[in-house]
């Protein structure tokens, strides 16, 4: 009944009509008076009727009522606003900054929820009309179109109806500049599309867009500029640009051959700067750096040794006892460097390695335990002289503990093999 009344109020057309729109934006905030709400007769024909009238003030109530719906989880409510979606696309070039937002936040919010609005948006014009909005000078604007973009992009239906429509328009190169003008201009929208450029690059195997935009050289160069501004004053939430920003690279580089792009030492040396500061307070970009310093050393020759010459060994070995899933990493890094050969292998071995490995043999985590032996199948490889310097410090009864456990026990018994063998067999 209650419910009712309110939609009565809002259609008598009498004075206090703004009155009554904001008593009913009010009851939306409950999800069960949403649910009702959608389901009397004529009640989002009403909304969209003031939504679309000629009086400014009415219009916004209208848009707060939407956005009210806008949040329901029950996709019945979403759906029940699919006649409003082609007026919420044609007001983004609204004539007040607060309506736009609110018709930005109202579309994401429904996007959310529901496949038969994307379906419908889609041929409404929705990339074109983000396309246009991203160009807006307002911040408030720009993270509403980057919320709207997040949410399509995370559609499971994005990688062959979104990702390739909004590839094909100018979106790209201007999210590109907005993360990369984060530090500067707005935090908020920069890591809304850092997200999003995220999201089409690990749902998208050919980043031939992307990287004709130069997205590598220009992600490198925000990590070197977001390490120099950390000791001084980092800006609230840096970890929140940081993150997506790490697995865009690392994925990029991951995905395709940029041998000529990664040539830069100084990359190296900026994520060993994010990790130290990150370390304490936002462990989780501890494993976000050594993603991307594995995808940089993982084939490239030029990475292991300026790491090596640079001496950020130490810091790397340091990493060692900060996570199992940070051990797994670093011993993965580690692997990429030994694998070049005796020269790199003899590098390692005087930073006093073989004892660090020890008490990564005893962890209960067969991954870590995996990664350690295949280092030290490496390190035997190429410096034999090792097994000889690992047995000194009891490395033969490290190994044989591994003997039964059904997936390491072949590994464990070839180092065990070439453990026990007389030196200079």
């Amino acid at each position: 009944g209650q419910v009712l009344e309110l939609l009565r109020g809002v259609q008598r057309g009498s004075e206090d009509r703004k009155r009554s729109l904001g008593r009913l934006r009010w009851a939306l905030q409950n999800e069960e008076t949403q649910q009702k709400f959608v389901r009397l007769d004529g009640s989002i024909r009403t909304l969209t009727g003031l939504f679309t009238s000629s009086l400014a003030e009415l219009q916004l109530e209208a848009a707060r009522c939407l956005h009210e719906l806008s949040h329901s989880s029950v996709p019945a409510v979403a759906e029940a606003c699919l006649p409003v979606t082609s007026y919420l696309l044609t007001y983004l070039s609204g004539h007040s900054l607060e309506f736009t937002e609110l018709c930005l936040y109202t579309l994401g919010n429904l996007v959310v929820e529901s496949e038969a609005v994307r379906k419908q948006l889609l041929p409404q014009g929705v990339i074109p009309v983000l396309a246009s909005c991203i160009q807006s000078p307002h911040e408030a604007v720009l993270e509403g179109v980057g919320y709207v973009l997040s949410q399509l992009l995370q559609a499971k239906e994005a990688p062959t109806e979104i990702i390739p429509l909004v590839l094909d328009s100018v979106l790209p190169q201007h999210m590109l500049r907005l993360v990369c003008s984060g530090l500067k201009a707005g935090m908020g929208a920069a890591v809304e599309f850092a997200w999003c450029l995220h999201y089409i690059i690990c749902r998208h195997n050919d980043n031939v867009v992307l990287l004709a935009l130069g997205a590598v050289p220009a992600l490198t160069s925000l990590l070197l500029d977001l390490a120099a501004e950390i000791p001084q004053d980092a800006p609230e939430g840096l970890e929140l640009l940081v993150c997506p920003v790490l697995r865009c690279l690392s994925n990029l580089l991951a995905q395709t051959d940029c041998q000529g792009q990664r040539q830069d030492g100084r990359l190296l040396i900026a994520l060993f700067l994010i990790l130290q500061c990150f370390l304490q307070q936002h462990p989780f970009l501890v494993q976000e750096c050594l993603w991307l310093l594995n995808n940089l050393t993982a084939d490239d020759p030029f990475s292991c040794s300026a790491l090596l010459s640079l001496d950020l060994l130490p810091a790397l070995l340091q990493l060692l006892t900060c996570s199992q899933m940070a051990a797994v990493l670093v011993l993965t890094v580690l692997c990429n460097i030994a694998e070049k050969g005796p020269f790199q292998c003899q590098q390692l071995l005087q930073q006093p390695l073989l004892p660090r490995l020890l008490p990564l043999l005893a962890l209960p985590d067969p991954e870590a335990v995996g990664q350690c032996l295949e280092l030290l199948h490496l390190l035997f490889l190429h410096c034999p002289e090792a097994a000889a310097d690992f047995t000194r410090h009891g490395g033969h009864q490290a190994l044989e503990q591994h003997q039964s456990t059904p997936e390491l026990q072949e590994r464990a018994q070839a180092l065990l093999d070439v453990v026990r063998q007389p030196p200079g067999a």
